[in-house]
């Protein structure tokens, strides 16, 4: 069993480094692609199909978006079309309640990681989160992060910020941080809000530069994603990254 050191409970740290969210805003925003660049573009609606997977891996090589995300079921049809194209295949899990087992979690870590996904979005145990316990959320979280970092693989942890209070939001940043997180994330686009400037930037003052911070959820406009990466945001998911690049000025 993988052996869990707890997080103090006065552990939410401020002083840690510096991210120039104003200067990584206007540089992202100087051409779309590099704005592309930042941007996971995703399908996670139950009903996708495998042709609109297929354009979703189209459209990721031709806009050279910074990974295609989609759910476990496709990793091997994205995997497929994206090999040898440099672009990573992302996938969510624990999605989208944050309410799998650790050992679900953890097989399914390693199974989609063995299938040639190289981004892994898991959602945080939500529920254990507002219970107050700390060291169920931060063992889930560990347990995720010890598969992808041995693989060379990101995760990204989803606090899915619209069912959080501000303490909860502060305690969750950082015990996934602590646990491994290489991205705080705030939505999996599932629950009754999405990203925000100001999660996003709260989200940032725990991070400082210790993490990136992914915005996540209802962003469909170049001035959406203006707002969220001088809030502090480094990466963004959208299903609308197209329509967002080509308003500033791709074809």
């Amino acid at each position: 069993m993988t052996t869990v050191t707890p997080i103090r409970e006065v552990d939410i740290e401020f002083d840690n480094g510096t991210f120039d969210s104003a200067g990584f805003a206007a540089q992202t925003l100087a051409n779309w692609q590099s704005l592309a660049s930042v941007i996971d573009h995703t399908l996670l609606k139950p009903d996708a199909t495998r042709q609109q997977v297929e354009n979703l891996c189209d459209e990721a090589i031709r806009y050279r978006f910074a990974c295609a995300m989609v759910n476990p079921i496709w990793v091997p049809t994205a995997v497929g079309m994206l090999s040898g194209t440099g672009i990573p295949v992302g996938v969510v899990i624990g999605f989208p309640l944050g309410a799998s087992l650790v050992s679900t979690l953890r097989h399914e870590a390693a199974t989609l990681v063995r299938l040639g996904a190289r981004e892994l979005d898991m959602v945080i145990p939500i529920g254990q989160l507002k219970s107050g316990n700390h060291q169920a959320v931060e063992y889930a979280v560990r347990s995720a992060a010890s598969i992808a970092h041995q693989h060379g693989t990101l995760l990204k942890v989803i606090l899915e910020t619209a069912l959080l209070n501000v303490e909860e939001k502060l305690r969750g940043a950082e015990i996934a941080i602590q646990a491994g997180a290489d991205f705080l994330k705030t939505s999996t686009g599932f629950a009754s809000g999405g990203a925000t400037p100001a999660d996003v930037a709260l989200l940032r003052g725990v991070a400082g530069a210790r993490s990136g911070v992914k915005a996540s959820g209802g962003i469909r406009t170049l001035a959406d994603v203006r707002s969220l990466l001088e809030a502090g945001a480094n990466r963004i998911g959208a299903s609308a990254s197209v329509a967002i690049v080509r308003e500033l000025g791709a074809e």
